[in-house]
This record gives C-alpha cells, structure tokens and sequence, in this order.
C-alpha cells in the first residue's frame, strides 16, 4: 500500500448501487448498476496517483479532476475504462448460457470475476472525447473490447502500421507521443505482461491472427480461457503496481 492505496480493493464496493439487481439487468445477463469508472472515488484516486508521474518524455503528467468530466492535464481529458471483459452481451447469450450449463455456480463465478477485474490491475486512463479509444475498441467488431487487440492497434499505431482502429489513435497522437514509443507506453502502465520480453509483440489471448475472423470466443472452452487470461493479467499487473508504491513509501 501506499498513502491507503491497496491493489486488492474492489471498485465496486465504494460505487453507490453497484450491486442493486446485478442479475435483473441485462436481460439477465448481470452487469452493475453503476460504474465504477465514473463513480468509484478510490479508483480515481488509483488513478491520480499511479499515471500522474513522470512520463517518458520527461515531463510530468500532474492530473486533476475535470470538472466538466473525470482527469485533466494541461488541456487533455481523461475517462477511466475497464480493461478486463467477460463478454456478457446478448450477442453472447447462448455462449454464456452454455457456460452457465458447464458450472455448478455461474453466479458465484461472474461475481468473482467482477471483483477481481475491478481493481487496479483491470483499469487504465484514455483521451476522453467524441469517438474516443475507450468507446471505437467496445464497438469494432474486429476488436469487440479485446484489450490484447486493443493493445496490438497500439503497437502498430506506434510503429506506423494499420490497424482497425488507425482513425482512432491518430486523434489521440499527442497522448500517445508522450509515452515517446511502445515500450515507453506499456513500461508506464505496466503492461508488461501483455507483450514479448523484447516488446515487439503482443501476446494474443484468444487466437492466432489479430483481426483475421471473430474475436469473440467461440466455445465454453475458449470462454473460460479468456477469463482465465485475463484474470492472470489483472493478478499481475497489481503485483507490478504494488512494487511500484512500495518503492514510493
């Protein structure tokens, strides 16, 4: 911990009503009743301490509240967004029923992996405007809200490669020049564990070939390996995280 910062916290027990009839909304499908990307004030809290440090250009991104919206610094606004996606759309309905089917406790598993998803590990900060990274990765189809495809689109972006979402990143060039290159990004937001030892690739968590076919998993199989993945890279990420505010003690 650092300052009363603890990686372990769960973001959905300071956001107002989170909990309030998860499993009525959605048709069903279960989804809070709030966000904690907008309502959880320990999560920005995470946020204004962890991101505003010294960036790799070396200036520092010193971030405060928005009054008109969540962060700000010198001009630039910033939202808060999950990273880590269990696919609870209706589009994946008979999928998650299958998988419902596959478990004794379906509730019990959906719940969990809401907790641990929403720590630190499981958010990030983006640009915050019209047709903004954090709402174009959700809508793509080639992305469907894969942070590991996001997270390609990003690499590509900064090699001067295309991606789906190329439009997309170019709008936020000066964000992303302040993180000077690729390593320099995933360094800052401790994605580490997202890419290969020498950053020149971003391991893939469902699939071989970014936006060659469907990103969504296809079997109750391929479900569960996802969420395994993910919740692997949230686990990790905290752990990087936590080295990083006991340094600061």
């Amino acid at each position: 911990m650092n300052g009363g910062l603890d990686v372990r916290f769960d973001f959905t027990s300071d956001t107002p009503n989170y909990w309030d009839g998860f499993w009525e909304n959605r048709n069903g499908l279960g989804t809070g009743s709030a966000d904690p990307d907008t309502d959880s004030p320990m999560l920005r809290r995470f946020h204004k301490v962890l991101w505003g440090r010294k960036l790799p250009n070396g200036r520092t991104m010193e971030l405060s509240d928005d009054p008109f919206g969540y962060l700000e610094w010198e001009g630039m606004r910033f939202g808060s967004d999950n990273i880590a996606v269990s696919f609870r759309y209706e589009r994946c309905r008979q999928l998650l029923e299958s998988v419902e089917s596959s478990m004794t406790d379906y509730h019990g598993f959906v719940e969990d992996f809401e907790h641990k998803a929403y720590t630190i590990g499981g958010s990030i900060i983006f640009p915050r405007h019209r047709n903004s990274i954090n709402q174009i990765k959700g809508t793509n189809r080639s992305i469907s809200d894969r942070w590991d495809l996001t997270l390609e689109c990003i690499r590509r972006f900064y090699v001067g490669e295309e991606s789906p979402i190329s439009w997309c990143l170019e709008q936020d060039r000066d964000f992303f020049e302040l993180f000077v290159d690729f390593r320099g990004y995933v360094d800052f937001f401790f994605l580490q564990d997202c890419v290969t030892e020498d950053y020149s690739e971003v391991i893939l968590w469902l699939g071989n070939e970014p936006f060659e076919e469907d990103p969504l998993p296809r079997s109750v199989d391929a479900y569960l390996s996802w969420i395994g993945k993910n919740l692997d890279f949230v686990a990790k990420r905290n752990s990087r995280i936590e080295d990083y505010l006991l340094s600061k003690r």
